[in-house]
């Protein structure tokens, strides 16, 4: 029984280093770091993953006939990440999925329920009139607004 107890023991922190991380720990094996002052149009420029690559490997976490609601480059907890919205027709809500923009290897994926999408369409279509007149100001396009898939 104790060498069970011992084995157990000498066991356990290996079997744990193994293991998923927690969501929280998600993005700490992220291969591109980022700071959240940068710019958009930078952080797209600097990613070795281009976007249309990290569309692809989000839509391949869904089932057939899935589409991206919305989603672009950004930096979540220091690290350069596409977050993608996306909606397959056989779940309800949707699934964020976070593409790590260095590897692009799936770094983290949420699953959201219709009630939280829903309660997000007021902001983000603000944040989208944003963008807009953003542009029109500038004359520079804006990466910062969600366009439809």
């Amino acid at each position: 029984m104790k060498k069970l107890v011992i084995a157990l023991a000498l066991a356990f922190p290996f079997a744990a280093a193994h293991a998923a991380p927690p969501a929280s720990q998600a993005f700490k094996n992220c291969s591109t770091k980022a700071s959240k002052l940068t710019p958009k149009s930078e952080l797209l420029k600097t990613a070795p993953v281009k976007e249309e690559e990290a569309k692809r490997i989000a839509l391949g976490t869904a089932g057939p006939g899935s589409k991206i609601v919305k989603g672009g480059i950004e930096t979540e907890d220091g690290c350069l990440v596409y977050s993608y919205h996306v909606k397959d027709p056989g779940k309800s809500g949707q699934t964020e999925v976070f593409v790590d923009a260095g590897n692009g290897n799936v770094l983290k994926q949420e699953q959201e329920g219709a009630t939280r999408a829903a309660a997000e369409k007021p902001v983000d279509k603000t944040k989208e009139v944003a963008a807009t007149v953003k542009e029109k100001v500038t004359g520079e396009p804006s990466t910062s607004h969600n366009k439809k898939q």
